[in-house]
């Protein structure tokens, strides 16, 4: 038997795919928004995945990482 549900790894990847095709049909001055918050919801979701049980929490959770990473000029504000 296979998997009733989807892990948490693939419900953030359909949030993100969803995302960014929600903003295709947008005017040409949104539409690049809507694909960054994408990208910026898939860049550090797979190392939410280990403190986030809902997959939108993950994606939501990078995506403010990204955003406070560019409010602080590139600088994480983590040590290496």
């Amino acid at each position: 038997m296979g998997r009733s549900f989807l892990s948490v790894r693939l419900h953030a990847k359909d949030i993100t795919d969803r995302w960014e095709r929600v903003s295709r049909p947008l005017p040409n001055q949104k539409r690049p928004c809507g694909a960054r918050l994408a990208g910026m919801g898939k860049k550090h979701s797979s190392e939410a995945f280990f403190g986030c049980d809902s997959a939108l929490e993950a994606v939501l959770f990078s995506a403010l990482l990204e955003l406070r990473e560019q409010q602080d000029g590139g600088k994480t504000g983590v040590d290496p």
